[in-house]
């Protein structure tokens, strides 16, 4: 079997992530396989990619189809302009698409692959358009029932994918609804490094990162690790933080950074820092950038996933849950799926900033509580998250459809 992924980013965000463990998986269970992954250009993902076994070839974007998006205007206050707006960049986005699509071509030739395995909406099309004669499997991450122009194009392409993978029986939900002639969806759950993020092992200095001196006293140090994307929760965590008692002995931290080009849908860093500002915890709230995950949750106590928008997955969720800590995570879409309330984790609505200040005191206060979640959490995500189960479920989807 030859299989070639297709992605249309070289960041590490979670759909990237997600594509790293798969290759990985795919490499001990099915090491004959020829495995190989086009991507954009020299980012962090081809590196982990090349360690991960796969071959890797560069094809670099347009810039017009890299920065365009439809999340900023199917959000936006002012829709008409918005939508106006991103009609205007879709215009050399279209100019440039043929040339692409006739690169991408080549590229699939030369590899020879059984299957093209698309990861991300962008993806889906150019997998579709240029996967000469080999089966396509999109993989969905994301949801597009509120993105009508990618809702038309998947529309218009579906009849090009063999097979359709969903993160989460949330996304397989929307695309039942969104793309009712297409295949249906199979739920594959996506898979957690078990070795990397494991409860022992390297701790990040938080404090440093922030800036900070060592505290003086015992502290709970609370964190929101992601990228800046506006939909992830920060506001919503910056003033959860707002929301707790100044003698609650909490260190708060948020972890990441901008990630991805498309534009409008991301904070950057000094817009976040004047909110901290704005809500008078910028003394309580440390901003680390960009660390590795696993060492990093392994020096918080508290885990927070805060996202406003229904999640399709929630890669930090899993990854938190088989480091052991204790989670609190917004309870909507794929995210909910992932935990059992009160049994190994703890959840608010999205958006809530008083439900979720309510659960990090609950947590800040009750050591014991922590430590049961922590490890409910962790039995939980060897089972769940497990990476061969991943490899062996993806196999089965290739081998039938080729």
């Amino acid at each position: 079997m030859r299989v070639l992924f297709l992605s249309v980013s070289d960041a590490l965000g979670g759909s990237e992530i997600a594509l790293v463990d798969m290759i990985s998986a795919l490499r001990r269970v099915r090491p004959s396989w020829a495995i190989g992954l086009v991507l954009p250009g020299k980012g962090p993902l081809l590196r982990r990619a090349e360690e991960a076994g796969a071959d890797c070839t560069m094809l670099a974007l347009p810039e017009s189809l890299a920065r365009v998006g439809e999340f900023a205007s199917s959000t936006s206050r002012w829709p008409l302009i918005a939508h106006a707006t991103l009609a205007a960049r879709l215009l050399p986005v279209a100019a440039a698409l043929p040339g692409y699509v006739r690169r991408l071509r080549r590229v699939v030739r030369g590899f020879r692959p059984d299957i093209v395995h698309t990861n991300g909406l962008k993806a889906h099309v150019l997998g579709a358009r240029g996967s000469g004669g080999a089966k396509v499997v999109w993989h969905m991450h994301e949801y597009v029932g509120d993105r009508a122009v990618t809702r038309s194009l998947l529309s218009a392409h579906a009849g090009r994918a063999a097979a359709i993978l969903a993160n989460s029986s949330s996304v397989a939900d929307d695309v039942r609804r969104t793309l009712p002639h297409a295949v249906a969806p199979e739920i594959v759950y996506n898979a957690v490094d078990l070795d990397a993020f494991a409860p022992a092992g390297e701790v990040e200095d938080l404090d440093a990162r922030a800036g900070w001196k060592p505290a003086a006293a015992p502290v709970v140090r609370v964190g929101l690790l992601g990228t800046f994307a506006r939909w992830k929760g920060h506001e919503t965590f910056l003033r959860a933080v707002a929301a707790l008692p100044p003698s609650l002995p909490v260190r708060a931290y948020v972890i990441g950074e901008p990630l991805y080009t498309t534009t409008g849908s991301q904070y950057d860093l000094a817009e976040l820092e004047r909110l901290a500002v704005a809500l008078n915890v910028r003394d309580r709230v440390g901003f680390t950038g960009f660390l590795r995950a696993a060492p990093a949750m392994r020096a918080l106590d508290v885990v927070v996933h805060a996202s406003t928008r229904p999640e399709p997955f929630g890669l930090v969720i899993a990854e938190a849950m088989a480091c052991g800590r204790a989670v609190i995570t917004s309870a909507a879409g794929g995210s909910a799926e992932l935990v059992t309330p009160d049994v190994d984790a703890l959840t608010h609505a999205p958006g809530d900033a008083a439900g979720l200040a309510k659960q990090i005191a609950r947590l800040a206060g009750d050591h014991d509580l922590r430590r049961r979640l922590g490890d409910a959490a962790h039995k939980a995500a060897r089972i769940k998250f497990d990476p061969d189960r991943l490899a062996r479920e993806l196999a089965v989807v290739y081998e039938r459809v080729a």
